[in-house]
């Protein structure tokens, strides 16, 4: 169904870094009047041999954790596969069941809520740490950080952040990694995605995990052409998904110029299509030399 006229990228050249949805953004890219660029900035890997998990899931049958922390719905499902290597599911669900268990966001919420696991805590939107500390602490007089023994379902890199306020609060963390993030096995895509930026071929980037700010510039620095890159942003819309990508973005020098109000990929795609345009008049005419 075509969009309203209003709502359009109006041909803009959008660049796209999702991998898992890449051809499902790309599409909503082109439904909303833009050039979809697709450059895919990662892959996830499985952890094949995960003692820790393991460690995780026989400390768990012990219950020997008070809190269970979810942060993804692919690292839940990577997580239950692994532990049923070693224990019948129902025994992990049951062991789950006799802890707080508590969620990031509404992926891995969808997965418990497969598996009959009760949610002690949800983090609500943006779903960011920040949003799953506070929430954790509204609940404190039921059971206090203090002392709690907490595992952390990580995915990709380890949120330290949330890892040393927990334990600033007195927990007592143990991180259970499930799988890291890796550049694509194939890269030219990437690599020819950098070489457009720095000559200023793209008018929009859409920005959808914060691991892909950190790939992106690893490999805008392999190839040297950070300066170029840098000196053609001014003149790009840079689309982020929610406050960790925007984060991210700041700890690279760079300004999110909209961060969609809901951590969702079809609202992120929608406002920007709605705003780029005149972000990018604004952004060109600022840039503009006086005549």
């Amino acid at each position: 169904m075509p969009t309203p006229d209003a709502i359009s990228f109006r041909g803009l050249r959008v660049l796209s870094f999702e991998s898992r949805r890449s051809t499902e953004l790309a599409a909503l890219i082109a439904t909303y009047g833009g050039q979809p660029i697709v450059a895919p900035a990662l892959r996830e890997v499985p952890l094949d041999s995960n003692p820790a998990a393991l460690d995780f899931a026989n400390a768990l049958m012990r219950d020997a954790y008070d809190i269970v922390i979810f942060l993804t719905g692919v690292g839940t499902r990577v997580l239950v596969s692994v532990v049923e290597r070693a224990h019948p599911r129902e025994a992990f669900i049951a062991a789950l069941a006799r802890t707080k268990v508590v969620v990031r966001g509404p992926k891995p919420l969808a997965v418990l809520r497969e598996l009959r696991v009760p949610v002690w805590v949800a983090a609500p939107e943006p779903n960011t740490w920040r949003d799953l500390l506070a929430a954790i602490e509204a609940r404190a007089e039921e059971r206090p950080l203090r002392g709690a023994r907490l595992a952390v379902q990580e995915y990709g890199v380890s949120n330290t952040e949330l890892l040393e306020e927990l334990r600033g609060r007195g927990a007592h963390v143990t991180p259970v990694p499930v799988y890291r993030w890796a550049l694509p096995e194939d890269q030219a895509p990437l690599k020819n995605a950098v070489t457009r930026m720095a000559r200023g071929e793209v008018d929009v980037v859409v920005f959808t995990t914060s691991v892909q700010v950190v790939h992106l510039w690893q490999i805008v620095g392999e190839m040297h052409l950070d300066a170029d890159v840098r000196r053609e942003l001014p003149r790009t819309v840079i689309a982020s998904i929610g406050p960790t990508t925007s984060e991210e973005l700041k700890r690279h020098g760079l300004v999110a110029d909209l961060q969609a109000s809901h951590p969702k990929i079809g609202v992120l795609v929608r406002e920007a299509a709605e705003r780029s345009e005149g972000l990018l008049q604004a952004k060109r005419s600022r840039g503009r030399s006086p005549s």
